[in-house]
């Protein structure tokens, strides 16, 4: 049994689609057997929400009168990047607002910064652009400031370098003092953990191989109909993997794009990490079509089936060691207890299965009404590609 892209696209245009998210396609199996399964079910799909640092977007401000070069930018008093086009600038979501006391007085609170006034664009409220120029024959302006709305932008356009990643760490800190992460508050001695995944219903861990998500393959980002335009940053597929082939560690990820006037604000928010930074917390959907009973079958991964693997963020991590203190099923995670070391370890998650559901079903009534079609990928994902260090030169500061 085989299906194609285009014969799924017809079905669902036709509205006669059989569409399950990531968490039904589980039952259905276990009652239909994975053959009879693979010839009805046509899509399947999957979400992920959770803090994804290498996010930010260009936006495009028109030219004012007279014009005016931008040279150095500052939106809400974050600074965007300006090394582009007179009124072009790309805006970071981990970017601190300016002025921000950072970690001076330890651990820092970072109320303010990039992803927040992503999120602000997005829930259409009013920023604030102060630019600068050095000011030239052709663009004299030298200043500007005003309030803008996303809808006084030509474009606001997402662009991620690095979303969606595969697996991910299980944090703990094993020091005699609490430690402020990226993976949120760690207590000393071992007495809190957390991880970031929506496990079972994660895009990546469903399609281990990347054999149906790929460069062009089209995602629903933050409600928005986006696209994959390549592989993420450190995207490292080259991991151990389980013998279902789903990574027992970060590999791979997506780079990703989509239009910020057609988002959702429930699935974009600006998120602050005391004694870390700032940060942006997206949601992520990715259509899986049933081409064959391989894919199904890979698509019934249950958190059961899926392992993540336990670092400590107090040494290993940072000094990067190499060493791991263990591994967990999402099951095991989501129960929210764990025996590590002989020891009960409370759990918590970065991500929110809830939403990530939330998304799934989000995505399948758009392709029940035929208002979402799927893309064959026009390049798939490296399948043996390690990532490579930084080699340091000189005094460690």
């Amino acid at each position: 049994m085989s299906k194609t892209y285009q014969s799924i696209n017809e079905k669902i245009a036709a509205g006669k689609a059989v569409v399950l998210t990531a968490e039904e396609v589980i039952a259905y199996v276990d009652r239909k057997g994975l053959e009879a399964a693979a010839k009805e079910v046509d899509v399947v799909t999957t979400a992920t929400f959770g803090p994804m640092c290498s996010s930010g977007c260009f936006l495009n401000f028109g030219h004012s009168k007279p014009k005016m070069r931008i040279t150095e930018a500052w939106i809400n008093d974050v600074q965007a990047y300006c090394g582009i086009a007179a009124v072009d600038v790309y805006l970071g979501a981990t970017q601190l607002r300016h002025n921000d006391p950072a970690n001076m007085y330890h651990p820092g609170e970072f109320r303010y910064g990039g992803g927040h006034v992503i999120e602000d664009l997005v829930a259409g409220k009013k920023v604030q652009l102060f630019a600068l120029s050095y000011g030239t024959d052709d663009y004299p302006r030298r200043e500007i400031r005003t309030m803008v709305d996303i809808n006084d932008l030509n474009q606001a356009i997402m662009v991620n370098p690095r979303n969606c990643y595969q697996n991910y760490n299980v944090a703990v800190n094993l020091s005699d003092k609490r430690i402020y992460t990226y993976m949120g508050i760690l207590k000393a001695r071992m007495r809190s953990m957390t991880y970031c995944s929506a496990g079972q219903l994660s895009p990546l861990l469903n399609d281990p191989l990347y054999q149906t998500i790929g460069v062009g393959t089209t995602v629903w980002l933050a409600g928005a109909r986006g696209v994959v335009y390549s592989q993420g940053t450190q995207h490292a597929s080259l991991v151990e993997r389980s013998d279902n082939g789903v990574p027992v560690e970060g590999a791979g990820t997506l780079a990703l794009s989509a239009n910020m006037k057609e988002m959702q604000p429930e699935f974009v928010r600006g998120a602050s990490f005391r004694g870390y930074g700032v940060s942006l917390a997206l949601g992520v959907g990715i259509p899986i079509p049933i081409l064959n009973e391989e894919i199904l079958r890979r698509t019934t991964v249950r958190d059961a089936d899926i392992f993540a693997t336990v670092v400590d963020y107090s040494e290993d991590y940072p000094q990067k060691t190499g060493n791991t203190l263990g591994r967990f099923t999402y099951e095991q995670l989501r129960s929210g207890e764990v025996d590590l070391l002989g020891k009960k370890v409370p759990v918590t998650s970065m991500s929110s299965y809830n939403k990530a559901l939330r998304i799934c079903e989000l995505l399948k009534a758009e392709i029940q009404s035929g208002r979402f079609l799927l893309s064959e990928p026009s390049q798939s994902l490296p399948a043996a590609q390690d990532m490579q260090g930084l080699q340091s030169v000189g005094p460690l500061r």
